[in-house]
């Protein structure tokens, strides 16, 4: 997620966020799959996160903006 969150006040990369969601994405899927009768419905769940995910990453990866480099004094 550090990948494609936009960068934090001091122009790093914001590691909070991704510590914070991971584990809640992880538990949501996982009660659904518990709570869910049908297992067609949490593997498409699922695999539709993963495709998300990987959809942005692929986007950061693929973005033809080349990278800014500042001069601090």
């Amino acid at each position: 997620m550090a990948l494609w969150l936009p960068g934090g006040a001091a122009g790093i990369d914001n590691l909070v966020l991704p510590l914070v969601l991971a584990p809640l994405i992880w538990a949501v899927l996982f009660f659904h799959a518990c709570l869910d009768r049908k297992l067609v419905r949490v593997a498409l769940i699922a695999a539709g996160l993963l495709a998300v995910h990987g959809g942005l990453i692929a986007q950061k990866f693929l973005d033809p903006e080349p990278a800014t480099t500042e001069a601090h004094p």
